[in-house]
């Protein structure tokens, strides 16, 4: 029997966000995109189960495609937090992972922009991932489309650079949606998931049977 997987409700209203991130996107990016992910991931898994060898192969990329933007899109929702709560600010809400970036990149500040000059160096749809790599520490990678972070690497927050997230209020102004995403950044998980390991940051995202 095939698994069935779900949209996770957001933790916060459409309009939370604001004015970071509009609920007009809010609302067509959980809603339609997310939700499509994963009515295709359920139907492919199910014809998988049914499929020969040929049908199985034939049906993995939409499994990854459509698996990779459940899970990207689940783990971005989680990292993000309504304006001037005490969860963006980092200081105080990620001690822990504070002190590893400014070790690892001198200050916050040298941190945001290396992150940013990642998220604008992508080339067509994907995004950009904070991790944390037993044997490199922190890293700041990016995946195509919706590739998720896979192996050994811990996705600590991830932001979405598909247009999806972001053209509907900031048109072709990449630079300014990144800049105003760090007002909305949930530092409080990202650093759950910083001190905790890959079994931590997954569990919430185990199907239905």
């Amino acid at each position: 029997m095939a698994s069935t997987y779900s949209l996770p409700p957001l933790p916060y209203a459409y309009d939370a966000l604001e004015p970071s991130i509009s609920k007009q996107i809010m609302e067509l990016h959980h809603s339609k995109h997310h939700q499509a992910y994963v009515t295709n991931l359920n139907a492919a898994l199910k014809s998988y189960d049914g499929a020969d060898v040929a049908g199985q192969i034939a049906l993995q990329q939409a499994i990854k495609f459509n698996g990779g933007g459940h899970i990207n899109h689940s783990l971005f929702w989680e990292n993000l937090a309504p304006t001037g709560q005490p969860e963006t600010d980092f200081a105080s809400a990620a001690p822990k992972l504070a002190a590893e970036v400014a070790k690892t990149w001198g200050s916050v500040d040298d941190f945001k922009k290396a992150f940013a000059a990642a998220l604008l160096g992508l080339q067509g749809s994907g995004w950009g991932w904070l991790v944390k790599d037993a044997t490199h520490g922190l890293r700041i990678i990016t995946t195509k489309d919706q590739d998720p972070v896979v192996g050994a690497e811990i996705p600590v927050f991830g932001v979405d650079m598909w247009e999806h997230a972001y053209y509907l209020q900031y048109l072709n102004g990449k630079a300014a949606y990144i800049e105003n995403i760090w007002k909305v950044i949930n530092w409080k998980t990202a650093e759950r998931r910083f001190v905790g390991g890959r079994e931590d940051v997954f569990k919430a995202l185990k199907a239905s049977i």
